[in-house]
């Protein structure tokens, strides 16, 4: 496993690491993001991040890191980064090199090919101000045009990540750090939540919709800041506040000042972070993600109820979905399908047997459950449907004597160009088939999909937007953003 150690000054040249990680691609479900995780002012600050990406673990599984700020040692820059699980990376030796008050962490998956130690964040540079350290979770739409521009004028890239971007943005500046920082952030379109460290600031940034989840609390005296407000009460931190789209918050040795980059515009919070990204027991703009799912659940029966036996959910994100249809419906909800949580991660390139068997790998389902059953099979999305006919199969397999699929988000026709990892449009079953066509390729008796109103109305919120506040271009390929179809999707976390 590749690890990278180090305490600044020494420049970070990344011409040695090993490239070509497989990825586990049994599954073509969407992929995680990435998630970020700060601390400033809390003597344990690395402690803090480990236990605050552990956390966030479900939002990366490819890579982690951690950097300091070591206000002992004249504000030097210490930092660690690894590929694998936080567990994997981090151990009591490497936090214990990783002194300092404040802190920024990450953990990452890439949707690009680049899954390697190179691109694991935080990035960490050397310019002339002293040292900077960069983690985002999110995805910057014109990032390749500003290479371009900027590897023309005579900037040397060290990855292959976007967020390097804002690195190169910075420092290029001639103006004071916070004066760049905002330059650069008002330059970049997309849907990113950035946290910005140099020997003595730190910042933190939300785009202007509000894309990417991004929220503060307080430990004692200490600020916190993460992807979600899950991480939280695992340190022990109090919620605070959302992060704002367009918001700018400086922290330095006189305290925190809260600013702004950018004017809030259209409001437009992911909506995958509601139906599958985010964990059961976070909050996003203040509403409950358990209780988001279970009134998509709830909606889905009203919708399009049908009789059976018993109700199930593809573990882990549909289970909430599936308990409020049970609870709508009257139907028994049961444990149908169990998750093997011991396979979440490899690094090998499986074979193409291994690959057929991959969903028996992953899941199982409970013979004496659904033998002699009509089930109803609760699940978050459909992406190129390969998934669920396996899921389907699996189901009467073990003696299901029917399947009846329903999907607690409306078709997932559009690719997202904010930091998901979805497939080119051609490869979106729901952008070329019919819901008859879809139930009819994964073997279902029947298929629902919640309708684009009931999911709005279901994960509620006070936005007076038709939408609440959310973006649904994966649905209804209303983007928040100009976006070009032919622009790279990859992920700049």
């Amino acid at each position: 496993m590749s690890h990278e150690v180090m305490t600044l000054p020494r420049l970070w040249t990344g011409n040695h690491y090993n490239e070509g990680i497989g990825r586990d691609d049994m599954f073509d479900k969407l992929r995680e993001e990435c998630g970020v995780f700060g601390v400033f002012g809390h003597p344990d600050a690395a402690g803090l991040s480990y236990y605050g990406l552990h956390a966030l673990q479900h939002r990366g599984e490819e890579s982690s890191g951690i950097c300091t700020v070591d206000t002992a040692r004249g504000n030097a820059f210490n930092y660690h980064r690894g590929m694998g699980l936080v567990k994997e990376v981090f151990d009591k030796e490497k936090l214990d090199m990783l002194a300092g008050d404040r802190s920024i962490g990450h953990v990452r998956y890439s949707t690009s090919g680049a899954s390697q130690l190179a691109n694991a964040q935080p990035l960490i540079f050397r310019y002339r101000d002293g040292d900077l350290g960069v983690a985002t979770n999110g995805n910057i739409v014109n990032a390749p045009e500003i290479r371009r521009e900027l590897e023309m004028s005579g900037s040397i890239f060290q990855t292959s990540s976007d967020t390097e971007v804002i690195a190169h943005l910075i420092a290029r500046s001639p103006k004071d750090f916070v004066t760049a920082a905002k330059e650069a952030l008002q330059r970049i379109v997309g849907g990113f939540a950035f946290l910005i460290m140099t020997n003595d600031k730190l910042l933190v940034a939300s785009d202007p919709h509000g894309l990417r989840p991004l929220v503060m609390g307080r430990i004692g005296d200490a600020y916190v800041f993460s992807s979600e407000t899950c991480a939280f009460e695992t340190i022990g931190a109090e919620y605070v506040r959302d992060v704002q789209p367009g918001e700018l918050l400086i922290l330095d040795s006189t305290g925190m000042t809260e600013d702004r980059y950018a004017e809030i515009e259209r409001r437009a919070t992911c909506a995958m972070e509601y139906i599958y990204f985010a964990r059961p027991d976070s909050d996003i703009n203040t509403i409950n993600i358990h209780s988001a799912r279970k009134r998509m659940g709830q909606r889905l029966a009203i919708e399009s109820f049908v009789d059976a036996d018993i109700v199930t959910g593809v573990p882990d994100s549909s289970i909430s979905a599936a308990i409020g249809y049970a609870e709508q419906t009257g139907i028994p909800y049961e444990l149908g399908l169990i998750k093997n949580k011991y396979t979440g991660r490899t690094f090998i390139q499986p074979s193409q047997e291994l690959r057929e068997k991959g969903v028996k790998m992953k899941l199982s389902a409970v013979r004496k459950v659904v033998e002699g059953k009509r089930v109803v099979m609760i699940d978050d999305s459909i992406v190129r449907g390969t998934t669920s006919r396996r899921i389907v199969n699996l189901l009467r397999e073990a003696g299901a004597t029917e399947v009846h699929v329903r999907i607690t988000s409306p078709p997932f026709k559009n690719p997202c160009y904010y930091g998901i990892d979805t497939p080119d449009r051609k490869e979106l079953i729901a952008s070329f088939r019919t819901v008859e066509e879809i139930c009819k390729e994964i073997n279902a008796d029947s298929l629902s999909f919640l309708t684009d109103q009931g999911f709005v109305e279901s994960v509620g919120g006070n936005d007076g937007a038709y939408n609440r506040g959310m973006c649904l271009a994966c649905f209804d390929n209303d983007y928040p953003t100009v976006v070009d179809e032919e622009s790279d999707k990859s992920c700049s976390c």
